[in-house]
């Protein structure tokens, strides 16, 4: 029986497949950091209620903004592929990928603290709903918002020192000069 292999590995997919693998994660990222976006356009600038606003998606599919599963695969693909691409980053362009991983690394953390709640029902310090540390102190919507934007910023200063040209690179992904 033959195999079939895509040809690619951790070593490809941080030399010369790292380019495309960059622009696929950050199609993911970008749509997703969209959702909460217009979300946070429907509730602010629009005036709907939180119940009624639910991003883009959330429309005609209203079960994905109440997913904890669906909200935790996505925090969970955030993790691996800020692990995953890590190795294709040099110098001061890794520190702020670094940067981007630990904190997903508590994003992740917080979101399977709320899909463990909504598996076992127990909720934390007896609240109503499945409740994140940090959505003890924020609203879970301005929490999400805020998560991402703080995963996102480092994540972009990364990919903009990492396409310069630097010494030791192992990919493409550097523009010419």
């Amino acid at each position: 029986m033959a195999t079939i292999t895509t040809g690619i590995n951790a070593a490809t997919l941080n030399g010369r497949h790292h380019k495309a693998a960059l622009t696929v994660f950050m199609v993911i990222v970008v749509a997703h950091w969209a959702e909460h976006l217009v979300q946070a356009v429907q509730v602010y600038a629009w005036g709907w209620p939180l119940a009624e606003a639910r991003g883009v998606l959330g429309l005609p599919f209203p079960w994905l903004v109440t997913s904890e599963w669906m909200h935790y695969g996505y925090a969970l693909l955030m993790l691996v592929g800020l692990i995953l691409l890590r190795k294709g980053f040099t110098g001061s362009a890794r520190t702020w990928w670094n940067i981007s991983l630990g904190i997903q690394v508590w994003h992740h953390l917080e979101h399977l603290l709320l899909l463990l709640q909504k598996l076992s029902g127990v909720y934390l310090m007896g609240r109503p709903v499945p409740t994140s540390i940090l959505q003890l102190i924020w609203p879970r919507m301005e929490l999400h918002l805020f998560y991402n934007a703080i995963v996102f910023a480092p994540m972009v200063v990364a990919m903009v020192l990492h396409r310069r040209a630097h010494a030791g690179a192992t990919c493409t992904c550097a523009v010419a000069h």
